[in-house]
C-alpha cells in the first residue's frame, strides 16, 4: 500500500471513529509499528490529526465556512462520489416527480440518468441543461443566480417549492453530523434546500464519506430527515449503526 493511500485510510477511520490506537492501524493498514509512527508524524505536522499516545484522534470539528466552485468540487474524491451518483440514478422511475439539488454529486447524477421518462424540477442552471440534453421534462425553479455554485435561490424559488410534492428528491450537503444534521455555507441555499426536502416524499442526500463528521453554517435537515447513500462508513464508528445510510461498500460484499 502507497503511503498516499496509507494517509487516506488513516484520516477516514479517524474522522469515523474519533480516535484510534497504533494496533488497530497496524492492523487496518497490513504495515509495522513504525510504519504506522512514520504516517501519524507525517499526518500530525499537516494538522490533519492530533498525536497522542498510543495512537492518534480528530482534530476539532472542522465547520465548512464557504462553497467551493462546482468544477473544484467535482474533482474532489471523483471515483467515490461516481459510484453514488450511479447508485442513485438507478432509483429514479418512470412515473417519478424528481427533485435534484444543485452541486457536484448531484451533477453526476444527471450524467448516469438513463430514465429520461420522469419529471425533473432543479434549481440548478447546468443540471436542467444536462437534463433537456438527455430529452428529459424538467422546470427550472426562478430566482436569483448564485455565482459559486450556479444555483438559483430566493422567494419566489421557495415559493414555487410549496405547491410541488415530489415522490423522490436528492441533495447535496457540505457537512453531515448527528447533531448538527446536513448543512450547507449559504443561508439563501439552505433555505432553497430545506423547503425543497420538506416536499419530497423520499429524499436521499448523496455524499462521499469525506463530508461525515463536518458541519458547515447552516442545517437545512436534521440527520433522520434523509438517507444517505455513501461509497463507505466505518461499521464500528458513530455511522455504522444509522438505519438511513445506504454504504455502497457493504453493498457489494
Amino acid at each position: 500500500m502507497l503511503a498516499t493511500e496509507r494517509h487516506d485510510l488513516i484520516l477516514r477511520l479517524v474522522a469515523e471513529r474519533g480516535s484510534v490506537t497504533t494496533p488497530e492501524l497496524m492492523s487496518a493498514l497490513d504495515a509495522s509499528e513504525s510504519t504506522v509512527r512514520r504516517d501519524l508524524d507525517a499526518l500530525s505536522s499537516q494538522r490533519k490529526i492530533v498525536r497522542v499516545h498510543g495512537g492518534a484522534c480528530a482534530p476539532k470539528r472542522r465547520l465548512v465556512v464557504q462553497d467551493s466552485p462546482v468544477a473544484q468540487k467535482r474533482a474532489q474524491n471523483l471515483p467515490a462520489k461516481e459510484r453514488i451518483a450511479a447508485y442513485a440514478a438507478a432509483l429514479v422511475g418512470p412515473d417519478d416527480f424528481v427533485y435534484v439539488d444543485a452541486g457536484s454529486s448531484t451533477m453526476l447524477l444527471v450524467e448516469h440518468l438513463t430514465e429520461t421518462r420522469a419529471t425533473f424540477v432543479t434549481n440548478s442552471l447546468p443540471h436542467a441543461q444536462a437534463l433537456l440534453a438527455k430529452g428529459a421534462k424538467t422546470y427550472l425553479l426562478g430566482g436569483m443566480v448564485k455565482p459559486v455554485t450556479e444555483a438559483v435561490v430566493g422567494s419566489d424559488a421557495i415559493a414555487a417549492l410549496a405547491r410541488m410534492h415530489f415522490t423522490v428528491g436528492f441533495w447535496g450537503a457540505n457537512g453531515i453530523s448527528p447533531d448538527a444534521g446536513f448543512t450547507t455555507p449559504e443561508l439563501e441555499e439552505a433555505r432553497v434546500k430545506e423547503a425543497s426536502l420538506r416536499q419530497a416524499q423520499t429524499a436521499y442526500v448523496l455524499a462521499d464519506s469525506s463530508k461525515f463528521g463536518q458541519v458547515s453554517l447552516v442545517t437545512f435537515a436534521q440527520f433522520d430527515q434523509a438517507t444517505v447513500i455513501t461509497d463507505h462508513v466505518d461499521p464500528d464508528g458513530t455511522y455504522g449503526n444509522a438505519p438511513n445510510i445506504v454504504d455502497l461498500e457493504e453493498e457489494h460484499q
